[in-house]
């Protein structure tokens, strides 16, 4: 057990610091609730873990190896989270207005150019990988632990969201709020292209 503290600990961060997804995830608590961002939650949960998985199989060499492959997953993240932006933005609670949170797959499928989750997924398979277990054994133990630490962390951030929709209750905070999340999400993308 020991010897996976290091990859629990490195799961813990990557899940429970900013990111797309932890950004998403607070604004979709505070516009939709707990119980309306949940399918994104399951979703990025999923996607994170059979991203792992795969990437532990051998599907990181693949994109470690080849630059082209790395600069259109930034891109296509920069581009995903910038059309997020401006969604989030435009939204207006109370005027029917509002966009609907990320779905299930739409949360699982965004982890395929979410370049923060394929940086988790590279280090956990090239560092974290268990000596001792045949290839599949070990992509499994390594991809449900993200999973299982993942979920009550990336909550969280649905959880805060859900927390301070008391604050936004007025429509100029609640637009305040929803672009300051677009914001972030504009300089996560910039990020992405450094």
């Amino acid at each position: 057990m020991t010897e996976l503290l290091p990859l629990m600990t490195y799961c813990f961060v990557m899940s429970s610091t900013p990111g797309p997804n932890n950004v998403m995830l607070t604004a979709s608590g505070a516009n939709f609730g707990y119980r309306g961002a949940l399918p994104q939650i399951v979703g990025i949960n999923l996607g994170g873990f059979v991203q792992t998985f795969v990437t532990c199989l051998g599907l990181g060499v693949l994109v470690a190896g080849h630059p082209t492959a790395q600069w259109l997953l930034r891109v296509g993240g920069a581009l995903y989270l910038v059309y997020l932006a401006t969604r989030l933005a435009g939204t207006t609670v109370g005027e029917g207005r509002a966009p609907r949170p990320l779905t299930l797959w739409q949360g699982a499928l965004f982890q395929a150019i979410n370049p923060k989750s394929w940086v988790k997924a590279i280090t956990v398979a090239s560092v974290f990988m268990p000596p001792g277990l045949d290839v599949v054994s070990g992509a499994l133990l390594v991809s449900t632990i993200g999973w299982a630490i993942g979920f009550p962390c990336i909550s969280m951030w649905a959880l805060f969201g859900v927390a301070i929709r008391g604050l936004l209750k007025d429509p100029r905070r609640q637009r305040a709020f929803n672009l300051l999340m677009a914001g972030t999400l504009v300089v996560l993308a910039a990020s992405f292209l450094r």
